[in-house]
């Protein structure tokens, strides 16, 4: 593969405004789950109804938010280009060591 078309999503994309997004999402669906939840559960008077409601808002929550869908990488980091710094001609015991100054 070459590597300018080679595009692989990274393990923690570099978008923090799509992080903050994916956040609000995940702890927006967790809390209306667990109000509708508990409200339903009280009403019925079964607090399993309660669990299975909030464990599907955790699944809805988890099916939006984990995959890298596109619209958490729209704000991409703009990284600094790689530097040439020219030490592949030097040895590492060529360089002098470095004498601390006393104060």
């Amino acid at each position: 593969l070459e590597r300018e078309r080679f595009d692989p999503t990274p393990l923690f994309p570099q978008d923090y405004k799509g992080q903050k997004l994916a956040e609000q999402i995940f702890q927006g669906i967790i809390l209306v789950s667990a109000v509708i939840g508990f409200i339903y559960g009280y009403i019925t008077e079964q607090f399993g109804w309660t669990v299975y409601i909030v464990m599907a808002g955790f699944a809805l929550s988890c099916l939006l938010t984990l995959p890298p869908w596109p619209m958490y990488r729209r704000n991409p980091l703009k990284w600094l280009p790689v530097q040439d710094l020219g030490t592949e001609d030097k040895k590492p015991g060529d360089r002098k060591p470095k004498r601390h100054t006393k104060s």
